[in-house]
C-alpha cells in the first residue's frame, strides 16, 4: 500500500505547474495585445512610456529579485535566482537601461516617477512579505512580460530617433531562459513550501500587472 501512495504526486505537481504557467502566459498575452498602436502615440506619449518603464526598472528589478531570493526555502531554486542576479550585476543592466532611456530622450523626471509611485509601492511592500511561491511566480511573470515587451519598447525608442538598442536586444533573448528558470524554481518552492489554500498565488502578479498598466497608460484615475 505504501508503495502506491507517492506515485500520483509528481503528476499532480506537474499538472499544477503547467496550469500556472498557462495562466501567466495568458495574462501576458492580454497585456501585450492591449498595448496602444505605436503609430497613434504622440512623441510625448512614447517618451512617457519609456521614462516610466525606466523609473521602475532601473532601481527596482535587482531589489525585487533579491527579495525573491531571500524568500526561498528550496536549495534547488537558489542557484537559478543567483544566476539571474549575477548576470544583472555583472553586465550592469541598470546602466544599460539608463543609456537606452537617455538615447531615446526619455530620462525619467520626478513627474514620471510620481506617476507610478502608488503601484510601485504596492509591489515593493508585497515582495517585502517574502512569500516564496508568490514572489517567484511574480518574477516569472515579469521576466516573461519583459521578453515579450522588448520589441515594442525598441520600436518606441526608434521612433524617438534612438539607435541605442543594447538593452532591448539583450533582454529580448536572455529573459526567455530567465523565465523558464523561474518556473523551475517555482516548482521547487511549491513542492517544499506550498501556499495555504486561503492565499491567492497570483496576488503579486496582480500587483505587478497594475504597475505595468500604469507604465503604459499612465491613468491616475485607475
Amino acid at each position: 500500500m505504501s508503495t502506491t501512495l507517492p506515485g500520483p504526486q509528481p503528476l499532480q505537481t506537474h499538472a499544477f505547474d503547467t496550469s500556472i504557467e498557462q495562466t501567466v502566459n495568458s495574462m501576458i498575452d492580454d497585456l501585450i495585445t492591449a498595448l496602444p498602436y505605436q503609430e497613434q502615440l504622440t512623441g510625448a506619449e512614447r517618451r512617457g512610456i519609456i521614462a516610466r518603464y525606466t523609473a521602475v526598472l532601473e532601481g527596482n528589478f535587482i531589489y525585487w529579485m533579491t527579495a525573491a531570493l531571500l524568500s526561498l526555502h528550496s536549495e534547488e531554486a537558489r542557484p537559478i535566482l543567483l544566476d539571474n542576479l549575477h548576470e544583472e550585476v555583472r553586465d550592469a543592466h541598470p546602466a544599460m537601461l539608463r543609456r537606452f532611456a537617455i538615447a531615446a530622450h526619455a530620462f525619467p523626471t520626478d513627474s514620471d516617477a510620481l506617476a507610478i509611485h502608488k503601484e510601485l509601492t504596492r509591489v515593493r511592500l508585497f515582495l517585502g512579505r517574502l512569500s516564496s511561491v508568490q514572489s517567484v511566480l511574480t518574477m516569472a511573470f515579469f521576466e516573461g512580460y519583459i521578453q515579450r515587451f522588448m520589441p515594442y519598447l525598441a520600436a518606441l525608442a526608434a521612433a524617438q530617433g534612438s539607435s541605442e538598442m543594447e538593452y532591448t536586444d539583450v533582454h529580448g533573448v536572455c529573459d526567455i531562459e530567465h523565465t523558464a528558470g523561474l518556473f523551475r524554481a517555482l516548482a521547487a518552492e511549491v513542492a517544499i513550501d506550498p501556499l495555504d489554500e486561503s492565499q491567492n498565488i497570483f496576488e503579486g502578479v496582480d500587483r505587478l500587472r497594475e504597475l505595468l498598466e500604469a507604465i503604459v497608460f499612465n491613468r491616475p484615475d485607475r
